[in-house]
C-alpha cells in the first residue's frame, strides 16, 4: 500500500514530534502532572497529526490521479504525434526522456491510444484508504516506544534515558532502512538520520513547535 520510503518517512514524523515534547522535559523539576501533560501532549499531538498527513495522502492521490487522466487526454487529443511525444517526454525523468527515441515515444503514444477511456473524475480505491488508515497508524504508534517508559518508570531521569535509547535505536533504524533502500551504506546512512533527527528536534524545540 505504501512505498518503503513513505513508510519510514511516517514513522520519522511521529517519532521527531513525539521526540519535540519529551525533549522539552526539565528533569530536575519535573513531576506528576507534568509527566501526565507529556503523555496527553505527544499521544494528541500525533493523533492530530496522523489524522491531517492521511487526509493530505488522500489529497495528493486524488491530485496525482487527477493529473494522469489530464495527461492522457493531452496526448490523445494533440494536434499532431511529436506534440503527444513532446507531452510523454515531459513525464519522464530528464536522464531517460534525453535517450528515449521518436520511435519509442511513438510506440508508448500508440498503446496509450489503445487504453479504453479513462474515467471523468479521479477515484479513490479500498487500498487507497487503507493506505491512509495505514499513514495514520504508523504516525501514532511510532510515538509510543518513545512516551511509554514517562508512563511505567517513576525515576523521571531514567525514563528520560530509555526514551532517548529508543529513539535514537529507531532513528538508526529508520536510516538504515533508508540506506538499504536505495543501495547505499546502511551504517552511514543510521548514523548520518540519528544526527539529521536531533538536528530537526532542536531546532523544533528553539522555534516553539
Amino acid at each position: 500500500m505504501l512505498e518503503p520510503v513513505e513508510r519510514i518517512s511516517e514513522v520519522l514524523f511521529g517519532l521527531i514530534m513525539a521526540l519535540t515534547f519529551t525533549g522539552s522535559i526539565r528533569v530536575s523539576s519535573a513531576g506528576e502532572n507534568e509527566m501526565r501533560t507529556l503523555l496527553i501532549g505527544a499521544i494528541g499531538c500525533n493523533l492530530a497529526w496522523g489524522i491531517v498527513d492521511a487526509v493530505i495522502y488522500i489529497v495528493t492521490t486524488l491530485v496525482e490521479r487527477s493529473r494522469q487522466i489530464t495527461l492522457l487526454h493531452s496526448i490523445r487529443n494533440a494536434a499532431s504525434p511529436e506534440q503527444a511525444h513532446a507531452v510523454i517526454a515531459d513525464t519522464m525523468d530528464p536522464g531517460v526522456a534525453s535517450i528515449v527515441t521518436a520511435h519509442e515515444l511513438e510506440a508508448i503514444r500508440a498503446r496509450l491510444a489503445q487504453l479504453p477511456d479513462p474515467p471523468t473524475r479521479p477515484r479513490l480505491t479500498r487500498n487507497d484508504l487503507a493506505a491512509a488508515v495505514a499513514v495514520f497508524l504508523l504516525v501514532v504508534f511510532s510515538t509510543f516506544p518513545v512516551v511509554l517508559p514517562f508512563a511505567v518508570v517513576a525515576d523521571v531521569r531514567l525514563a528520560m534515558g530509555i526514551s532517548n535509547a529508543i529513539a535514537l535505536l529507531m532513528l538508526f533504524a529508520c536510516g538504515c532502512s533508508l540506506g538499504r533502500y536505495a543501495g547505499r551504506r546502511t551504517l552511514l546512512m543510521g548514523l548520518s538520520m540519528v544526527a539529521i533527527g536531533a538536528v530537526l528536534v532542536a531546532a523544533t524545540i528553539v522555534l516553539g513547535g
